[in-house]
């Protein structure tokens, strides 16, 4: 098995080339991140990568129209200008809470036949107020679509079920065996993201997250395949911040490249 890490472009405030010599010395592999729609800006952004030997995975969110026509068409929009990079691949944050099942399964049909075009994966992240925004409705759309492939950010889903998901062992179960990509942040019963996976408060919400990543790790092994996993904390709102102030309680680059180095220690035998 083969395990790429990589570093969100999400909070970055650094000059880009700056940003990713800083991703690459860190020892990333990569950068997830999405791209602008403008030839000659994304063009440097596509030879800074290239230059500091850094992979890209293709990120879509902007999830914003409620037509779902309207929606459809941008959702295409957005991934054939990230399909124009060739990443490897694109995680897109598919749909919406309050589409029906059909609306949204109208975006991954869609989704699937932009990527057998390009060859191209395209996964979809399972993320609060999209597609796949709890454990027992992202088992829905797995069971009726057996290609249906993810990217598990399993902390939305203890923020949404208000738990670390020990009532939903079959629907993690099926989630975890259709994850080709993982967002590595930490998240617990009353919010997305904790402070801080270091502390000590947060061991138990940390140790739920280990032992999900390594079920995800070990299918990976055993069927030798690439497992990608970016360090996706997020800068403030995600990041708590002292009030008035707004600084951050941590810096958000320190935890992400905690993260990267406790999972590639962790991993590097499996």
């Amino acid at each position: 098995m083969t395990i790429q890490f990589y570093a969100p472009e999400w909070g970055n405030t650094l000059p880009f080339d700056t940003f990713c010599k800083n991703v690459k010395t860190a020892g990333y592999d990569g950068v997830e991140m999405a791209l602008p729609f403008d030839p000659a800006e994304k063009r440097t952004i596509l030879d800074t990568l290239a230059t500091h030997d850094l992979l890209l995975i293709g990120q879509y969110w902007q999830s914003f129209e409620k037509d779902i026509d309207e929606h459809a068409a941008n959702y295409e929009k957005y991934l054939r200008n990230l399909i124009e990079a060739r990443p490897v691949l694109i995680n897109c944050q598919t749909g919406k809470d309050y589409f029906n099942a059909a609306q949204n399964e109208r975006l991954f049909a869609l989704a699937a036949k932009l990527s057998a075009d390009s060859g191209i994966p395209i996964i979809h992240e399972t993320h609060r107020g999209k597609s796949l925004f709890a454990a027992h409705i992202t088992m829905g759309y797995l069971q009726s679509d057996p290609g249906l492939r993810i990217a598990l950010d399993i902390s939305h889903w203890c923020s949404v079920h208000e738990s670390l998901l020990a009532d939903l062992s079959d629907e993690v179960a099926l989630a975890i065996s259709r994850t080709v990509h993982i967002h590595s942040r930490v998240g617990h019963p009353e919010g997305p993201q904790v402070n801080d996976p270091r502390a000590p408060e947060w061991e138990d919400v940390l140790q739920a997250h280990l032992s999900w990543w390594d079920r995800i790790a070990s299918l990976h092994a055993q069927n030798g395949t690439t497992l990608t996993i970016t360090t996706e904390f997020g800068p403030a709102p995600y990041m708590p911040a002292m009030p008035y102030t707004q600084m951050p309680l941590v810096s958000q680059w320190d935890v992400n490249v905690h993260m990267m180095h406790l999972l590639k220690d962790r991993y590097q035998h499996i």
